[in-house]
């Protein structure tokens, strides 16, 4: 079942350019769908019936895994499948008519400006390190970007001139202005910050830790919580909540709901229609 799963996710990567983050959730969760069918004595992927996969999300509800972790894991599962269906690698498809619980939908947690102000108020700015802070937090919330983006922007992707940056995912890219107060942050963190970091290392990333290597996701959550704390927000917020903010503070100003769409990079507008419940009081 392994090589069909690899055979998979470079169908995912040459023929449909999926971003590379959604190939990663895609392999992990087969190859964990076909450990558990492996454990069952099932090894081929013609052997998988809908009794096996209605066994194995049982198995995953179990374990205490959440409703919305075993829609996503039971997506995977369900365009596995249909390729193999397509392909000719199997007659039926056991995936079909598997249904995934229902997923209660919770509204996102949004900032007031106010609140806002106040996380990008926090670092001081005295170190290279809170230099460094302040400036990702103020381009976090200045455009929107998931924090993959943010801990993943390389030198050549960001134009200091104009005041825009480029996301890159595959194939696909997004260009997005940022305004003054993100640019000034940023210049004081190239000025300021960024060698002394480094500490004499070369890089080709544009925010760097303590010891000049590559901002981790997990580093940049700590950092975020930890301002968060500081400012005094109740709200238990994650990196994704300035982006949550930054969507919905455009919306209630007026912006156009499909350029938001587009900054954002959502594929589907029901995602960022979610933010337009909010209202700045």
């Amino acid at each position: 079942m392994i090589d069909e799963i690899n055979s998979f996710i470079t169908y995912l990567q040459e023929v449909k350019h999926t971003a590379k983050n959604t190939e990663v959730s895609y392999h992990r969760d087969l190859i964990q769908m076909a450990g558990f069918m492996e454990k069952m004595g099932i090894t081929h992927v013609e052997k998988v019936t809908k009794t096996s996969l209605n066994s194995y999300i049982l198995y995953l509800e179990k374990e205490g895994k959440a409703a919305s972790t075993i829609s996503r894991e039971l997506a995977s599962i369900k365009a596995f499948f249909h390729y193999e269906l397509r392909e000719g690698r199997i007659r039926r498809d056991p995936a079909e008519f598997i249904k995934a619980p229902k997923v209660e939908k919770k509204a996102p947690v949004v900032l007031s400006v106010d609140q806002v102000s106040a996380l990008l108020a926090q670092p001081s700015g005295q170190t290279p390190k809170e230099i460094r802070d302040k400036a990702m937090l103020a381009l976090l919330y200045a455009t929107g970007i998931r924090v993959s983006e943010l801990i993943g922007i390389q030198m050549e992707d960001i134009n200091m001139n104009i005041g825009f940056l480029v996301c890159r995912d595959g194939e696909r890219e997004r260009t997005i202005p940022f305004g003054r107060s993100a640019k000034a942050a940023l210049e004081e963190y190239l000025e300021h910050a960024r060698n002394d970091l480094l500490r004499g290392k070369g890089s080709d990333y544009f925010f760097v830790n303590c010891t000049g290597g590559a901002m981790s996701r997990q580093g940049f959550w700590k950092i975020i919580k930890y301002y968060g704390e500081k400012a005094g927000i109740e709200e238990d917020i994650t990196p994704h909540t300035l982006r949550h903010s930054f969507a919905a503070h455009l919306i209630a100003r007026g912006a156009d709901m499909r350029a938001v769409q587009t900054i954002l990079g959502h594929s589907d507008m029901a995602t960022t229609q979610m933010y337009a419940a909010y209202r700045e009081d």
